[in-house]
């Protein structure tokens, strides 16, 4: 079994692989607990939701698509579906958005694809994707990585400072792009 990446909590590890499942294993015990199947390709990504979505475990893979797990169950949430090139990047965003169908807000994921795109996403909705973020054509040449961060700007009082999100990539080319 081929590993492709890994995440944790602190408590479990979760591993992606070649062979299109996603597993926790028990960081104390070493035994796999929970087995994941649906992807139809390799698993590029992992992540494990904190707060709210404690409980649940994003992927991407070269399926082309994202999928939200629900640990607890063993069962998946949601699929998303968009991204035209195999998705190398997930992450949980920092977003929420107000949610019609549900009346409420729902939390928001993003994805990195070799089609050059980040993709963001309601949780609660596998419609079309929210928002989305063109890498640079000409010198990307698809997003294998990205990271919000929360970068601080000095102000002119030393004592005050306005501090932002802002999304950061990496591309198959090299080059490292702030959006924000």
């Amino acid at each position: 079994n081929n590993i492709n990446v890994i995440n944790g909590n602190g408590y479990n590890i979760c591993s992606g692989s070649a062979d299109k499942s996603i597993c926790i294993w028990d960081i104390e015990t070493t035994k796999q607990s929970i087995i994941f199947k649906g992807h139809e390709n390799y698993v590029r990504s992992v992540k494990y939701g904190s707060n709210e979505l404690g409980n649940t475990i994003l992927s991407g893979s070269m399926d082309k698509s994202i999928r939200l797990w629900d640990i607890r169950s063993g069962q998946q949430i949601q699929i998303f579906n968009g991204h035209k090139g195999y998705v190398w990047s997930v992450e949980y965003s920092p977003f929420i958005v107000k949610n019609i169908e549900i009346g409420g807000i729902s939390n928001v994921i993003c994805s990195g694809s070799s089609d050059n795109t980040i993709r963001f996403w309601d949780i609660r909705s596998n419609k079309k994707e929210l928002y989305v973020i063109n890498g640079n054509n000409k010198e990307d040449d698809g997003i294998i990585c990205f990271k919000f961060l929360q970068l601080k700007k000095n102000m002119k009082n030393i004592d005050c400072c306005n501090c932002s999100i802002n999304l950061c990539y990496g591309s198959f080319e090299g080059p490292i792009r702030i959006w924000g």
